[in-house]
């Protein structure tokens, strides 16, 4: 491999870190952060209910919400994708921060657990989006 080719592959799988993570998800609208669990579980809720959640400490993953054909799918077609730990996992994937994956896909992943939690919101609330 030519060493052009090797840069534009470290440009486009760049490590997703929880700095750049957090920040992707709090531009999405009406988002906010807590902690509901425990002192280390950082949850995403679009009003009030969840569409993502990570972990500060340990390997650095997030819990995403999936429609159900494409959960499985994308754990099919990714190692780094694994059902939800303790979650319904037919709708939640967990996606391994390992590198293995681009930051362009996991910000799409993040866009359809987001897109996936607002279809199910009330109208009102969704017209505020």
């Amino acid at each position: 491999m030519d060493i052009s080719m090797t840069i534009l592959l470290m440009l486009l799988i760049l490590d997703m870190n929880i700095e750049v993570l957090r920040e992707y998800c709090l531009s999405k609208k009406f988002v906010r952060e807590s902690f509901p669990f425990d002192e280390s579980t950082l949850v995403f809720k679009v009003f009030d209910k969840m569409f993502a959640l990570t972990n500060l400490g340990g390997e650095l993953r997030i819990n995403l919400k999936c429609d159900p054909e494409l959960a499985v799918q994308l754990r099919e077609d990714n190692s780094a994708v694994i059902p939800g730990y303790h979650m319904n996992k037919r709708y939640w994937n967990a996606v391994i921060l390992d590198g293995s994956v681009s930051d362009k896909l996991i910000k799409q992943w993040i866009d359809h657990s987001y897109d996936e939690v607002v279809k199910k919101l009330p109208k009102i609330k969704r017209d505020k989006l």
